[in-house]
């Protein structure tokens, strides 16, 4: 599980794909300042854009810590992280721990689809960015409701069928890969499971209540 509170943005620093004719397999190094990796063990869990990816091993030279991640072909097909590049950066969130503070709501790094920035306007102190996801996820993303967008917990602005609004303050834009993102770019999409259990619960009932 994690908040939703991106902890850095890492640098993606190697990639290493290994197609075959069934599948295809994508095996990430991510460059992160040490700290970041402190007490990880093999086999932990780390947000990288949202999606949860399992740690396949790590070192640290003098300056810089490393993580490895292998990457699925179903995870490449439903994520961003098929799309990223040598250079590019990426959100990273260490997995909750007990008692830490739970600044954002829990997200659990299954990605539900991707979106679209659509628009992106920008002011003095803000910005706005309408994005776009396929329409039968519109029913779980609720305005003033959560929404994890590249592993980043924000509220929802406005809502419509095709898609909703997000206003995102500068430590936002600073803190995640979201300050760079522009029109045309890709994200990972996790609606609020809470959400998700009460739409589906309350359809459930109608449902069968219809049928009585």
């Amino acid at each position: 599980m994690f908040t939703g509170i991106v902890q850095t943005q890492a640098l993606i620093d190697a990639i290493e794909d290994k197609n075959t004719a069934q599948d295809q397999f994508r095996h990430l190094r991510l460059k992160v300042k040490p700290s970041y990796l402190q007490n990880l063990e093999i086999g932990a869990s780390i947000a990288i854009n949202g999606c949860c990816l399992t740690v396949v091993q790590f070192h640290e030279d003098s300056e810089h810590g490393y993580a490895h991640f292998d990457v699925i072909d179903e995870t490449l097909r439903l994520t961003n992280l098929g799309t990223l590049k040598v250079g590019d950066q990426v959100n990273f969130e260490r997995s909750l721990t007990v008692g830490r503070e739970l600044g954002g709501h829990i997200v659990s790094g299954h990605i539900h689809c991707t979106g679209t920035i659509s628009q992106r306007n920008d002011t003095e102190h803000n910005c706005s960015m309408r994005v776009e996801v396929p329409s039968q996820w519109m029913e779980y993303i609720l305005s003033k409701g959560f929404v994890a967008v590249d592993g980043a917990s924000l509220t929802v602005g406005e809502t419509d069928a095709q898609g909703f609004w997000l206003h995102l303050i500068p430590e936002t834009l600073q803190a995640t890969t979201l300050g760079a993102i522009r029109e045309g770019g890709r994200v990972n999409i996790e609606a609020d499971q809470q959400t998700i259990t009460t739409v589906e619960t309350v359809k459930r009932v109608l449902a069968a209540r219809a049928l009585t």
